[in-house]
């Protein structure tokens, strides 16, 4: 039987593909866009829409797992219109094609984004509340309502578990992602400031590990909170520079002041067609609680997050490999 992986081509989605195959599956990526990073692998190809339920039945037929990993992640505030219709309508649309084409497991990518950090005294863990409130960022309404929506379809018989990750880093980002654009600017030496805050960061191949092992083990309607290692930008712009043998910014921009400029930022990337170096929603997110638990995940699935230096490394070592970063890039450590 087939796996279908959706969101294949994404940071996640690549990697996982090459931990299934690593195992033996036969897998079908079903993808919006392209099947950038995924070409010259022995798996099958269908393109389509979640937000387009008939694409996706079709794509569900023959299938008895969906590792459902499409969404639009998105670091405005305000981006409703699209987040809600790809992660909440589009989330609606994969539990229909499971059940109309007798999935027997459904593995739902949410995120840390859909739980609520509060209160900032006690860690985050899978009992938190989902956000809610409509001065959060768009992507994370929109992730916990999607996220509501698989936990109503587990009390109404459909088999899923759902998979939580923080901040993905790691090697195969061919995009690359909004963390992975971050680790090249410090490793090109092209990051001007650094920012106060940090954010916990988990390597992608640990997701992909933990999550196919969960869809192996773990009861119906278990979710998992799959966290890493908390760094502050400071020690993660540090732990680039000695890999890469490149300086690190010194100088750090306050937060009431990057809070200030965040708009200004936004809407001058918009115009020029870039991504802003960093957003309301993206330094809520550096604010936001700093202890954030794997036990249940380590308990349940022996989860053992690898250390995030060799996270660092090992994706600073596939930019360069991949010609994202200067050619004449010297990296004294790998």
């Amino acid at each position: 039987m087939k796996t279908v992986v959706t969101g294949a081509s994404g940071h996640i989605g690549v990697n996982l593909v090459r931990a299934l195959l690593s195992k033996g599956k036969e897998v079908r990526a079903f993808s919006h866009t392209s099947n950038l990073g995924l070409e010259d692998l022995p798996i099958e190809f269908v393109k389509g829409d979640i937000r387009d339920v008939d694409s996706l039945v079709s794509a569900f037929q023959g299938a008895d797992i969906v590792y459902h990993l499409a969404g639009h992640i998105s670091l405005l505030m305000k981006d409703w219109e699209h987040c809600s219709g790809v992660n909440i309508d589009g989330t609606r649309n994969v539990i229909e094609a499971c059940l109309r084409t007798g999935i027997r497991r459904l593995v739902h990518f949410s995120s840390i984004h859909s739980l609520s950090s509060e209160p900032n005294n006690k860690p985050i863990d899978e009992s938190n509340e989902f956000v809610e409130s409509p001065k959060s960022p768009s992507y994370d309404r929109s992730k916990a309502a999607g996220e509501k929506l698989v936990r109503q379809a587990v009390r109404n018989g459909l088999n899923a578990i759902i998979i939580n990750p923080t901040g993905i880093i790691g090697p195969y980002d061919y995009r690359p992602s909004h963390q992975g654009q971050a680790l090249i600017l410090m490793a090109s030496g092209k990051l001007p400031v650094l920012l106060e805050g940090g954010f916990d960061w988990v390597d992608v191949r640990d997701v992909a590990e933990y999550a196919i092992k969960a869809q192996e083990i773990a009861p119906a309607g278990s979710s998992y909170l799959l966290s890493g290692h908390w760094l502050s930008v400071g020690e993660l712009a540090r732990m680039v520079a000695e890999i890469t043998g490149r300086k690190a910014p010194t100088l750090v921009c306050p937060m009431g002041v990057a809070e200030f400029c965040a708009p200004i930022v936004t809407v001058t990337s918009q115009l020029i067609r870039t991504r802003p170096i960093f957003t309301r929603a993206s330094l809520n997110a550096l604010k936001s609680n700093k202890s954030i638990s794997h036990s249940k995940a380590t308990r349940e699935l022996g989860y053992n997050p690898r250390p995030v230096r060799e996270t660092i490394t090992d994706a600073v070592r596939w930019f360069k490999d991949n010609g994202y970063l200067d050619k004449k890039q010297v990296l004294h450590q790998i």
